[in-house]
């Protein structure tokens, strides 16, 4: 192992045996390198990896700090992965895992969705359909499935589905843009998702999602076959 990635797991340990808390200010790099028998160089490099991961936050002048460790923060790396994937395959691979989490956090999420919610769920998708617009189609059915899923009440599965749909935004829009019943079809089944959840069907609501999600996996997967790549124009 090399010396850079013992220094980290050192590091993770502490977090992770407590001795370490969210908030809480590391040793100085002097002090800790000698604690734990580690050069300052190795130290530094593995100080610099956890500040890229979001687990450190250096701020100058001042000393390192353990972050919140909250999801958002601790997820943004993953979503850097998942948008600097560029190869055709990844956009169906995406899809698969949103139609694996996506439809399970809805059930979830529907005992937690109260008439206010749902109230409002239903006035994004009349906005939405008052001026069908690709654009404004993608922007709410972002914000609708986001709204749903956050109600869950699992940041780590939210913030996860936030990055997948964040890079199968574009997916979404030249569906829009090549399909004329795309809008139709989207505010329809948005509509049909209300429905359930208000009904507090969370069963029906989780397949409601799962053919939602597959139908525009399904046309991914078309697309791919009559036009020879899945990656949509940027």
């Amino acid at each position: 192992m090399a010396v850079t990635d013992e220094a980290i797991l050192t590091i993770k340990g502490m977090i992770l045996s407590g001795e370490l808390q969210p908030g809480d200010r590391l040793p100085p790099e002097k002090e800790l390198s000698e604690r734990l028998g580690l050069s300052r160089s190795s130290m530094r490099e593995a100080v610099k990896a956890l500040e890229v991961l979001r687990v450190l936050d250096v701020r100058r002048g001042d000393g390192t700090y353990v972050t919140s460790l909250e999801p958002e923060l601790l997820l943004e790396a993953m979503s850097f992965v998942v948008d600097a994937r560029r190869d055709d395959e990844s956009m169906l691979e995406l899809f698969a895992v949103r139609r694996i989490l996506e439809p399970a956090a809805a059930a979830l999420a529907t005992p937690h969705l109260d008439e206010t919610a749902i109230a409002a769920l239903r006035a994004s998708i009349e906005e939405a359909g008052a001026d069908p617009d690709v654009e404004r189609l993608v922007a709410h059915d972002l914000a609708f499935h986001a709204d749903i899923v956050r109600a869950a009440g699992n940041g780590y599965l939210s913030t996860l589905l936030e990055s997948l749909s964040g890079r199968t935004a574009r997916a979404r829009l030249w569906r829009g843009l090549t399909d004329e019943n795309a809008v139709e079809r989207t505010l329809r089944e948005h509509s049909a998702l209300v429905d359930a959840i208000e009904a507090d069907d969370a069963v029906l609501v989780e397949a409601l999602a799962v053919a939602h999600i597959a139908g525009v996996e399904t046309w991914l997967r078309r697309w791919s076959g009559e036009a020879g790549s899945t990656t949509p124009p940027r």
